[in-house]
């Protein structure tokens, strides 16, 4: 009987005919993988949407009661790493409906009223992209605290700044760990532009014309705790791809910042350059050579983000040319998407655990290669003294191809964001203005109060 019963479920579009085994398995490729990404996003959308049924007479109450409770059970499972999704089940949606109708019997199968599988997956992928970014900017917050530390405690240790990788002026390690943390405030107000874009809900949009029954979806957005719907039903399904799209363009602008950042540690440890050590515990050896130590952690960092920078590409070329209305390639991007969120994370917190234990070179221009990189100082001296700029120019440019020049390795820079103004706390106000635009917490008050029943 419960073979009969998989068999029946197996498709939310059976239609009582059989399809070729290599068709089935083309058509669902990797989706019962994929779709575990979007379990708890699946339930958690399953339960508003029958809250609102019930509230328009579609579910009565005493099922609407047994159907919660029923899900918060498969929501434990999720929550435990137990929730599989079956061999012969097509994808989450499925799974949960059945696990429901076994346990429920013909109440199971009213969940889907006024809904499309379409809506369905749309919802999964808001709720769960909008946690993942979440998670996202905890994790570059983390990074940006780190940076910010090393900027204050090395804001006096002078080093060489290139430009073509040529010797040019003086900078700083408070300036060069402080530039990638007011790099990472950009990334951040990228990361929220994508999380507001997100944090709309399609739910009732169905196969993206609406539905004859009387739903409720500003009750559906209240339950989720979305910031408003994609009110358009054509819309809410066009926006399919195009999230994916505007997020992954988020993630690749933080993934940027970290591979620049990544680069700049492989180089700034290589003996050539011996400005900072990384920790022992992160360098790799080499089979033949006793005294390597390699920065794999940070080139494998550099290689993970720039494959993350591909990613809107790799969408864009999938939903390219589509015209309004659903496409199963839309299916494909998926499975380029939904595990790029973790890849970025364990970049994010590799690297916050590099930059907390990496040791600064305090004593780099002891070595007289660096001397020049003084002239402009001294250009702007003769300035200050009353020279004219061009003058002075000629003048120090002169005595280095004479041999003459003798530096001056203090330096004076007092305006805004320069080697004696780092204008760490300002930086810092940015950052947190940005989080704070957020509003993470309605977010999860919503979820928490549908998981645990208050109010419902």
């Amino acid at each position: 009987m419960l073979n009969v019963q998989c068999k029946k479920m197996a498709k939310l579009w059976d239609k009582g005919f059989e399809i070729q085994d290599k068709i089935e398995r083309f058509t669902i490729g990797r989706d019962r993988e994929m779709d575990l990404y979007l379990a708890e996003a699946d339930v958690l959308g399953s339960m508003a949407h029958i809250t609102m049924l019930e509230s328009i007479g579609l579910l009565q109450t005493d099922e609407l009661k047994q159907l919660l409770a029923e899900l918060r059970n498969i929501h434990t499972e999720i929550k435990k790493g137990e929730f599989v999704i079956e061999e012969g089940i097509e994808d989450v949606h499925s799974q949960v409906e059945l696990m429901l109708t076994r346990k429920l019997g013909d109440i199971g199968k009213k969940i889907h009223s006024g809904r499309s599988r379409n809506d369905q997956v749309l919802v999964d992928l808001k709720l769960f992209i909008r946690r993942q970014l979440k998670d996202i900017a905890s994790d570059v917050m983390e990074l940006f605290k780190e940076l910010q530390a090393q900027s204050e405690r090395y804001k006096n240790v002078l080093m060489p700044g290139y430009t073509h990788l040529q010797v040019a002026m003086p900078s700083s390690f408070g300036l060069w760990f402080g530039a990638y943390a007011e790099s990472l405030v950009d990334d951040m107000m990228f990361l929220q532009a994508a999380f507001r874009m997100t944090n709309r809900n399609p739910l009732g949009s169905a196969a993206g014309y609406g539905s004859s029954f009387p739903l409720n979806r500003t009750m559906t957005t209240e339950l989720l705790g979305f910031d408003s719907m994609n009110y358009n039903v054509v819309y809410a399904q066009m926006g399919r791809g195009k999230t994916e799209r505007n997020v992954a363009f988020a993630l690749a602008s933080i993934a940027g910042t970290v591979s620049k950042l990544a680069f700049d540690a492989c180089m700034f440890s290589s003996q050539n350059f011996a400005f900072v050590k990384l920790p022992n515990d992160c360098t790799t050896g080499s089979s033949i050579m006793p005294h390597k130590k390699n920065p794999d952690v940070f080139e494998l960092t550099r290689a993970k983000c720039n494959k993350l920078q591909g990613l809107p590409q790799q969408i864009m070329l999938i939903m390219n040319n589509l015209p309004s209305g659903y496409f199963r390639d839309l299916q494909i991007i998926k499975e380029v998407f939904l595990p790029a969120f973790q890849e970025l994370r364990d970049c994010l917190q590799m690297t916050t655990y590099i930059i907390n234990k990496i040791k600064v070179n305090e004593d780099i221009l002891s070595d007289s290669r660096y001397d020049l990189m003084f002239s402009v100082e001294e250009v702007n001296r003769l300035v200050t003294e009353g020279m004219p700029f061009r003058d002075a120019y000629k003048k120090v440019g002169l005595d280095i191809e004479a041999g003459k020049f003798t530096p001056c390795k203090e330096v004076h820079h007092t305006h805004e964001g320069s080697i004696g103004n780092l204008c760490t706390e300002q930086i810092a106000a940015l950052m947190n203005s940005v989080w704070n635009g957020f509003n993470f917490e309605k977010m999860e008050s919503a979820e928490e109060a549908l998981i645990n029943g208050y109010g419902l």
